[in-house]
């Protein structure tokens, strides 16, 4: 490479960024998710504005020497890897495990129903096929499935509702969710790749993603307690910061080796990092999450819509079929599942409506199943529009109906419902269980049921910034901290 190739590579990056930042900025001001606006700043830059009114300096921009893409393709992965490590070490579940039918309610809902008809649908969008059918199949049920953690945590946050029950559980059920739906994307690219031709091969498949899933969990927290004891003292604040890093590529190369998805890796790698101690890894999160979410995440956001060729890749009948069905699907089957759970119809719906909101997840889902060759450009389109007008449409539902009855997510004076015995239950409890770290497990047992607590001096001061950029802190006992 070149001086000149060297130069308009560096030139790429910053019109990128500040083509993101911009968007998502101006986003926020109308109070809308900041992801979107960073996407539409990358669309403005690509071939459906920049690249039909200036072809020519879009290809001098984007696509000026042949190793340009590849260079860009390596940030695009780079920040999705970080987004999710983020996401994971983000993730809080004190609080879940306790709120009765609902949660579990809302997992059958949002995951069971809609991955089943999505799989069992996949057919009829058969024309956006380009990989494998079992995988086209897996990939068609998460889409249905899917729910964002960071779009839905923002809107709470912006309408004032992160400390209600609806929030909680909500974000309960979506943490829960989408553990679930990272783990099947690790098969259904698995399966693309050739690693799980049958029926044995797509056992070896599950069996190596489970056993990934258990060392993570299990035994990696295991080393890092020992770690903790001792190294910890000995290393500073900032070189701890790098430590933590290796740890999530660590995760991720191993993850390659073993032809488990990096994305789910990288979830993973980042609920670990939840199992440290807050009082020495807090400011080191922070450090990441600064460089993450200010400059590795916008521009993976504003690459996604650079890649979106509206003029060329816009099917508007599998568009809006895609969007009608699962959208519908969602909502009938997590309101009746909500319904079933005790709440009034008027609230099922709500929780219906907050579910479908599809978001970054969905992005990121379209992303990883484009890239794999499972589906086409217009399959790619119609999943990233699906999740970026769910998004909206969850925002504007919230907020009219805070308009027309400002109590309509008051907390009920009533005891909360006895927890739901069973399998849902327990797979509930368990994977709670699986990713609270000791001492977590040991203070959620001895706090008295008080609700929604105080912020964690971690969530405190990790969520001044990721709460204004990703979607704010996982947990409502973070709220306070945040709301403006």
């Amino acid at each position: 490479m070149n001086d000149s190739e060297l130069a308009r590579f560096f030139l790429s990056l910053v019109v990128l960024l500040v083509g993101a930042l911009g968007g998502g900025h101006m986003f926020e001001r109308l109070k809308l998710p900041r992801v979107i606006g960073e996407i539409a700043g990358g669309i403005a830059l690509g071939p459906s504005v920049l690249g039909l009114v200036l072809p020519d300096a879009h290809k001098w921009l984007f696509a000026g020497f042949p190793a340009q893409g590849a260079l860009l393709s390596a940030f695009y992965w780079l920040g999705l890897v970080l987004l999710m490590f983020t996401a994971g070490f983000k993730m809080q579940t004190e609080g879940m495990a306790g709120s009765g039918r609902i949660i579990p309610a809302l997992v059958v809902g949002a995951l069971v129903v809609p991955f089943a008809c999505g799989y069992l649908g996949a057919p009829l969008f058969a024309d956006a096929q380009k990989g494998d059918a079992f995988a086209f199949k897996l990939v068609m049920g998460i889409a249905a499935g899917v729910t964002s953690i960071p779009v839905i945590s923002r809107l709470f946050l912006d309408l004032g509702l992160m400390n209600s029950s609806f929030a909680r559980n909500i974000i309960g059920a979506a943490t829960i969710q989408d553990l679930i739906l990272w783990s099947m994307l690790a098969i259904a690219t698995a399966v693309q790749h050739g690693d799980a031709a049958d029926a044995g091969g797509i056992g070896r498949v599950i069996a190596i993603n489970l056993a990934f899933v258990l060392a993570s969990l299990f035994v990696a927290p295991a080393v890092a307690r020992e770690v903790r004891r001792r190294v910890f003292g000995k290393f500073s604040e900032a070189s701890l910061t790098g430590y933590t890093m290796l740890l999530c590529l660590v995760f991720v190369a191993a993850a390659s080796l073993l032809k488990v998805n990096i994305v789910f890796a990288a979830l993973l790698a980042g609920l670990v990092m939840t199992r440290f101690p807050s009082r020495h890894l807090a400011p080191v999160k922070q450090h990441i999450a600064d460089i993450s979410i200010w400059f590795f995440v916008p521009i993976y956001f504003a690459l996604v819509g650079l890649r979106l060729d509206l003029a060329h890749q816009f099917d508007g009948s599998l568009i809006l079929f895609f969007i009608i069905a699962s959208t519908a699907i969602k909502l009938v089957s997590c309101t009746t599942a909500a319904r079933i759970a005790g709440t009034a119809w008027a609230r099922a719906f709500d929780y219906g409506v907050a579910m479908n909101t599809r978001g970054g997840p969905g992005i990121v889902l379209a992303s990883v199943a484009y890239a794999a060759g499972i589906i086409d450009e217009r399959m790619f389109s119609a999943l990233v529009l699906a999740s970026i007008l769910t998004s909206f449409a969850t925002g504007f539902w919230l907020r009219w109906r805070l308009a027309h009855d400002p109590e309509v997510f008051a907390e009920a004076a009533r005891p909360p419902a006895a927890p739901m015995r069973g399998l849902a239950s327990a797979t509930t409890e368990f994977l709670v269980r699986a990713v609270r770290s000791p001492s977590s497990r040991a203070q959620h047992a001895a706090a008295k049921p008080t609700g929604a607590g105080s912020a964690g001096e971690e969530s405190n001061r990790m969520d001044e910034v990721s709460g204004n950029r990703m979607g704010g802190p996982l947990h409502p006992s973070n709220a306070p901290a945040l709301q403006r």
